[in-house]
């Protein structure tokens, strides 16, 4: 039997996720599948369209066989530390590959190009372009001297490098992406969550894109809300340099314009300079938002928390259980923990979610 672990925010949940499950039992018929979720707020800075109990639902119905939680300190980081804290859990349950969507579809150039990065070299060319004023991702692609800034093949890179310093051993494995993250306007039976949101957003029926059951779970998140207890934060701590991102005096800006934005998106492009990418920005509000502070990036993983599972995944848990039994019990002390329940709370407040209750249960959705 391979064990194979995904690494998925599922916001929403959509045919191209259904696809990328179908390949894999294709090609791997007996395989377990353990699914790394991130849950409320995502590695882009966004918030989630279905409450994580919801996408652990889900994603049990299409077949997943356990469902573990990516906490929100590590899956609202960026790529790097996204990837190397799921690849940890993955880990920790002995997965054998990791397999992911892909737009090169080449997991050997994406295996090269991680290999370069880890190079001291190639970290001070990084160094020297973030200096220049080029933003992370191109600061990336020019160090590498690789035109790669699509989305998924950068995450891949991600994995790869967090696959070498975790546990050399795991396979890296790719799908090919068969649609454009960044385009919003295809209209095949197939296409990107980006398109998906967007089309909410636009008040168009989206049931041709995902599952049937998805459409039910939708949350509408409040965006009035989230700028003004964003707005009230911003405005009453003096301390906004201690959060996670906030860096080089942004804080600066940040404060001078939250007063002159009317709403949460007119606040992301009135702080956009070259320097920072949307997504950064986004980052940056939802640490600040959480109270996410720099002093907390690199804490480590103090417990392996299981959402859900299926009949297949339990009997697996239970052969595993001495090995994982050290990390199996929540640490209620703990940031990471302290940190969950303070993003379910506010989720709750932005969706009329009941997450904050479900989390204190801690009781593994069975199917």
């Amino acid at each position: 039997m391979e064990v194979i672990g995904i690494i998925c925010e599922y916001n929403p949940l959509h045919n191209g996720h259904l696809y990328h499950l179908q390949k894999i039992k294709e090609k791997y018929p007996d395989s377990l599948v353990i699914l790394v979720l991130n849950g409320y707020f995502l590695e882009r800075g966004e918030i989630s369209l279905i409450s994580k109990y919801d996408k652990t639902r889900l994603a049990l119905m299409y077949g997943v066989d356990i469902v573990v939680e990516l906490p929100v300190l590590f899956g609202s980081q960026a790529a790097d530390i996204f990837a190397y804290k799921a690849i940890q859990l993955l880990n920790y349950l002995k997965v054998e590959r990791i397999i992911f969507g892909s737009e090169s579809n080449d997991s050997e150039l994406l295996k090269k190009l991680a290999d370069s990065q880890l190079d001291r070299n190639y970290q001070e060319k990084v160094k020297d372009l973030l200096q220049m004023g080029k933003n992370y991702p191109t600061a990336l692609s020019k160090a590498l001297d690789k035109d790669i800034k699509s989305p998924n093949d950068l995450l891949g890179i991600s994995y790869w490098k967090a696959i070498r310093l975790i546990n050399p051993s795991i396979i890296a494995e790719t799908i090919q992406r068969t649609n454009d993250y960044h385009d919003i306007l295809e209209d095949k039976q197939i296409v990107s969550a980006a398109n998906i949101r967007e089309r909410l957003k636009n008040r168009e029926d989206i049931q041709k894109y995902v599952p049937r059951e998805v459409v039910n779970y939708l949350r509408n998140v409040q965006e009035d809300l989230l700028f003004n207890l964003l707005k009230y934060k911003i405005m009453t701590d003096e301390n906004l340099e201690t959060y996670l991102d906030v860096d080089e005096g942004i804080e600066y800006r940040i404060r001078k314009y939250v007063e002159k934005s009317c709403n949460y998106q007119e606040l992301i492009c009135n702080i956009k300079t070259k320097r920072y990418t949307y997504n950064k920005i986004r980052r940056m509000l939802i640490h600040i938002l959480l109270g996410i502070k720099k002093s907390d990036a690199k804490e480590p993983i103090s417990y392996l928390r299981i959402l859900g599972f299926r009949k297949t995944g339990q009997e697996y848990l239970k052969k595993m259980r001495k090995e994982l039994e050290g990390i199996r019990k929540i640490n209620y002390e703990s940031r990471t923990w302290e940190y969950e329940l303070r993003a379910a709370r506010i989720y709750d407040m932005l969706t009329g979610s009941h997450c904050y209750e479900e989390d204190l249960k801690n009781q593994p959705i069975k199917i």
